[in-house]
Parts: C-alpha cells; sequence; structure tokens
C-alpha cells in the first residue's frame, strides 16, 4: 500500500492550494478516499470525505464553501482543493483510505502552511 501525496506549500491567507493523492497497493474503487487535518497540538480531524460513487461527499463545517474533494478511478487519485485559505487551515493534511469494514489505510501527508 502507498500513497503520494503532493501539494501543500505556503500562501497567504486568502489562497489557494490542490493537494493530490495517488494510491496503489489496493481496491482504490473499495474504499471511500478522505482527507484529515493534523494541527499541531490538536487531534486529527476529518476535513472531507468522498464515497466510492464520486458524489457522496461529506465536509467540516469549517471548510465548507471552501474545499472540494474530489476523486478519479483510473489515475488512482483523490484531490482536496482548497480556496480562501485561512491561518487555522494550517497543518498536516493526511490522505486516508476507510474500507466499509473499517479497516484505515494511511498517507504520510503533505505540510499545509497559511501566514501572510
Amino acid at each position: 500500500v502507498q500513497f503520494v501525496e503532493s501539494g501543500g506549500g505556503t500562501v497567504q491567507p486568502g489562497g489557494s492550494l490542490n493537494l493530490s493523492c495517488v494510491a496503489s497497493g489496493f481496491n482504490f474503487g473499495a474504499y471511500a478516499m478522505r482527507w484529515y487535518h493534523q494541527a499541531p497540538e490538536k487531534e486529527r480531524e476529518l476535513v472531507a470525505s468522498v464515497g466510492s460513487s464520486k458524489t457522496d461527499t461529506l465536509y467540516a463545517d469549517s471548510v465548507k464553501g471552501r474545499f472540494t474533494i474530489s476523486r478519479d478511478h483510473e489515475k488512482r487519485m483523490v484531490k482536496l482543493q482548497m480556496n480562501n485559505l485561512k491561518p487555522e487551515d494550517s497543518g498536516l493534511y493526511i490522505c486516508n483510505a476507510r474500507h466499509f469494514s473499517g479497516l484505515d489505510l494511511w498517507g504520510e501527508g503533505t505540510l499545509v502552511t497559511v501566514s501572510s
């Protein structure tokens, strides 16, 4: 199992980033794909989720209207478009695959810093 996450970086408040996660080593279509946010000294929190149907999406209240999650089965990729970024969005963004059985697969994460 492998996740290759990319797209993190440093942006000013109000800026945008587009995170990508390419997955391999498991049946991509059988898993919901998720992005989690790990801020310094805080609990890891679910930011966005997309089911295998692609239309079944879920967002944390804090990112609704600003972030969009999508997945591409051919490319085995899940993306997170992040707009109007705020300083509190800073932290590690981690790609996750969740099977209906409850099995979780995790990436290493990509770092986002929102600062003026």
